[in-house]
């Protein structure tokens, strides 16, 4: 996935520390450290989640919940949401990245918004925990929700903060995590959660914050018809025009989803330098709409690609996520991807997305030793090898047989190096039966019952 999207038969790939120092055909070099027999294997750029919600791991295919638009799904998660404790954020997190990197994704975004009252605020240093014992390169995005159901907003006014806890965290998650080093395995950003669950006093304090520290600005925009809706009676401007009011356009801020833009504002967004975190199967799974993907990119909008919340998606698939990008706009005229373009929005768009593309997003000298191998020999694949590029978009594939993130193997032969898959399993899915037990005795309801949509 380089300038010149070179395939590369019989090569080779040569790293000392996190830097790929040489990559081709007939390398001079004879000894190393460590050497990795790839016969039989298609080596791949590592891939690059551009917007997940870890914490919604522990809330995947509930009956409750499935069937749901956007805003009535919210409202029956933050009902379970609320019972969060920082021992499950880690766990989450470890279950979402872990499958992420057995997926093939070697970078992962995360947006963390959601801080139920009377337990830690310190709830973001959870997940970057599990990041580093699981080795993933990790960009969590401090986010916030400051405008409760009392004052017009969406969310219970229980997972809601005060705009000046918000603002202190924020700060000292910035001050204590954040590295801005080209191979830093860990940069942090600014994310208020959404136009309908903050203030525009708020946008403008988190913009004014993140650039004052130069950290990158995500939030979700153009989602669904109803946030549209929302923000034009609340505020009495689409939300793009409010997004621009307070200080939240520019080459440093990403958007997740914007499906709803119309065509003058993609034009703006291009111009700009925005980018966008495109989530394939979240979108279709909620009804949210399909993004224009190809008016984004002919206007210059930097687009990547994103797994969405597991709550959303009910998986951290990077894989399959490529897969269900390629085939959403397949079916629309004129607004299809190349199986080349659709995997270079999962690593080199994503990587532009991330403003990261100094380091990552592609396998060339220089760049990260981040990357992941597809054994070529599997059933799966017989009768498939004519197109390595092409072969996990057309074909498809659910798991990578080895992760290499920074020159480290995080992922040996389908299984995550280091870390007991069917322990972290097991705590997680006890997590998950206590916070929907919790939430059925406060509500009377019965999140393992299945209910039709509007009912």
């Amino acid at each position: 996935m380089d300038g010149e999207n070179r395939v590369i038969k019989n090569g080779s790939l040569y790293a000392v520390g996190q830097q790929i120092i040489a990559i081709g055909d007939n390398l001079p070099y004879e000894t190393a450290d460590a050497v990795i027999d790839a016969r039989n294997k298609i080596v791949y750029p590592g891939l690059i989640n551009t917007h997940h919600h870890l914490y919604q791991t522990l809330t995947r295919n509930i009956p409750l919940a499935q069937d749901c638009s956007l805003f009535d799904w919210l409202l029956t998660l933050y009902e379970i949401w609320r019972h969060l404790e920082p021992e499950d954020i880690y766990l989450s997190a470890m279950v979402g990245l872990g499958e992420l990197l057995k997926s093939g994704c070697t970078t992962s975004s995360d947006h963390f918004y959601c801080f139920p009252s009377g337990i830690s605020t310190e709830l973001i240093d959870e997940e970057i925990r599990a990041a580093a014992e699981l080795g993933i390169r990790f960009y969590p995005t401090r986010g916030s929700m400051s405008l409760g159901r009392s004052n017009g907003g969406l969310p219970p006014d229980e997972v809601c903060q005060s705009e000046d806890d918000i603002l202190r965290d924020t700060r000292r998650v910035i001050e204590q995590f954040h590295d801005p080093s080209r191979f830093s395995m860990l940069r942090i950003g600014v994310a208020p959660c959404s136009p309908f669950s903050v203030t525009r006093h708020l946008l403008k304090e988190s913009a004014d914050l993140a650039r004052s520290y130069g950290v990158r600005m995500h939030t979700h925009l153009a989602e669904t018809m109803d946030e549209e809706q929302y923000c034009l009676e609340k505020v009495g401007m689409r939300p793009l025009a409010y997004m621009e009011e307070t200080g939240w356009t520019g080459d440093d801020v990403w958007f997740a989803h914007g499906i709803w833009f119309n065509d003058a504002e993609i034009k703006r967004l291009g111009a700009c330098g925005c980018g966008v975190a495109h989530c394939p199967s979240s979108n279709m799974k909620l009804s949210s709409g399909t993004i224009p993907v190809r008016k984004l990119l002919q206007a210059g909008v930097k687009v990547g690609l994103g797994v969405d919340g597991s709550a959303s998606n009910d998986a951290s698939n990077m894989l399959w996520d490529v897969r269900m990008a390629y085939l959403l706009h397949k079916q629309l005229n004129g607004d299809s991807l190349t199986a080349n373009e659709t995997l270079s929005l999962a690593t080199r768009g994503s990587a532009r997305v991330l403003g990261w593309e100094d380091a990552i997003g592609s396998l060339e000298a220089g760049k990260a030793a981040d990357l992941f191998m597809l054994d070529a020999a599997q059933l799966g694949f017989a009768g498939a090898l004519f197109d390595d590029a092409a072969l996990p978009v057309t074909v498809g594939a659910y798991q990578a047989d080895m992760t290499i993130v920074g020159g480290r193997v995080v992922v040996e032969n389908g299984r995550l190096a280091g870390a007991d898959e069917e322990r972290i399993a097991f705590r997680a899915q006890l997590a998950a039966d206590r916070m929907a037990a919790t939430a059925a005795k406060r509500t009377k309801l019965d999140y393992r019952a299945y209910r039709p949509a509007n009912l």
